[in-house]
């Protein structure tokens, strides 16, 4: 077997990240093995059959207030400026059909859920007990003594809150953290923005390109369609590759659980399913991504052109998103933690075992059982380079 320094088991962020900086600051020979046929993990882009630049796994936003990974990243991208914005599509109750307003919900969704007249005069109302430029949470709202206030936090609870969760987390409202429900903010402000991070953008030429640079380095070598599981075993204190002990260093960043056969039972995730679709039409909804909060099945719609800025006369590709438990079945694919006490006492126990190897390290949404926004994996990764490296 050819002689590596450092075995990375997936080429997302994590892996890819974690593989650059031990080749190139460390100097260390790195084998990087991914499951699928792709570098790039769920940030993975392509052109479809239309010539539409999609991202396969849903929107990856860019945005990060950490300095350190946006000058990393900024190495292997030029950026697009986009700063996003989401609405909301939903019932209206008051004029029948539809309207839609701006998420996070604040003073133009304040004007167009109430009326013009009456949303600027509750939103004076909220300037006044709270000040401009806050994000004040529905516990914070149903709190005062304003009966008024503390309605305006069930009217969010309700059209923008509970009925999108129950989607995406297959949950009923009882069954709904009130520490979650307690968090959702309403922004006192006219800044549209779904972010408001001092850096956003979109990579300029897609992220694959991105992954490609990133990945581009003499001591990288990377393997495709390889199940690393059917080459690295874990057994007590040592982890052995193709058999034989490996004593270098170990980035594992798929499921905690399947690196151990499941041997406690597995982590509950949920999955997405994506229904993709080419209009023959310059625009769909005028907006990157437009959140169905109360009716409809899929949670969201996606439009790729509002966040890539490419131009395509008469063709468009828009995805619906449908969220579900994620089963295990082939070709599912899981992408969000469900966090609860008893599920972080099952991944406890995948981690002790994992902390009897000296040599290997777990890294990511998956191995971590815990959700990352992609600057915060880098950050991580960054982290755990700068300790390898010392």
């Amino acid at each position: 077997m050819k002689q590596y320094d450092a075995v990375l088991v997936g080429a997302g962020f994590a892996g890819a990240v974690c593989a650059r900086e031990l080749a190139e600051r460390g100097g260390k020979r790195v084998l990087v093995l991914e499951r699928r046929d792709h570098i790039g993990g769920n940030a993975f882009d392509r052109t479809d059959d239309a010539g539409v630049l999609i991202h396969q796994y849903g929107p990856h936003i860019f945005h990060t207030n950490d300095r350190r990974v946006y000058d990393y990243l900024s190495r292997f991208t030029a950026w697009r400026d986009y700063q996003h914005r989401v609405i909301a599509n939903l019932p209206d109750e008051r004029a029948g059909g539809r309207m839609t307003f701006p998420v996070p919900f604040n003073l133009t969704s304040l004007e167009t859920a109430y009326g013009p007249e009456e949303g600027k005069r509750l939103g004076e109302k909220l300037l006044a007990a709270y000040g401009p430029e806050r994000k004040v949470t529905i516990l914070e709202l149903r709190q005062n003594s304003d009966p008024e206030i503390s309605a305006l936090a069930d009217y969010v609870y309700e059209h923008v809150f509970v009925h999108y969760t129950m989607k995406q987390w297959g949950q009923r409202p009882e069954d709904i953290d009130p520490n979650t429900t307690a968090r959702v903010p309403v922004f006192l402000s006219r800044d549209d923005r779904y972010f408001q991070d001092a850096y956003q953008g979109m990579p300029l030429e897609g992220y694959t390109a991105l992954f490609q640079r990133l990945l581009d380095h003499p001591n990288i070598e990377v393997r495709l369609g390889v199940d690393a599981l059917s080459l690295l075993k874990v057994e007590g204190e040592t982890v052995t590759f193709d058999g034989v002990p490996f004593s270098g260093t170990v980035v594992y960043t798929g499921q905690a659980d399947e690196l151990f056969a499941f041997r406690f039972g597995p982590l509950p995730y949920r999955t997405l399913d994506f229904a993709f679709e080419t209009l023959p039409r310059d625009d769909f909804q005028g907006y990157g991504t437009v959140n169905y909060t109360v009716d409809e099945p899929y949670t969201r719609i996606t439009e790729f052109k509002h966040l890539t800025g490419q131009v395509k006369p008469g063709l468009t590709t828009i995805v619906k998103e449908y969220s579900r438990a994620y089963t295990g079945a082939e070709g599912e694919i899981p992408y969000y933690a469900i966090i609860n006490e008893d599920n972080n006492a099952l991944y406890a126990r995948y981690k002790a075992e994992a902390d009897k190897c000296p040599n290997l390290h777990l890294l990511g949404r998956l191995a971590e059982y815990k959700y990352y926004n992609m600057d915060a994996i880098v950050a991580r990764a960054l982290e755990l380079s700068d300790q390898l490296l010392g």
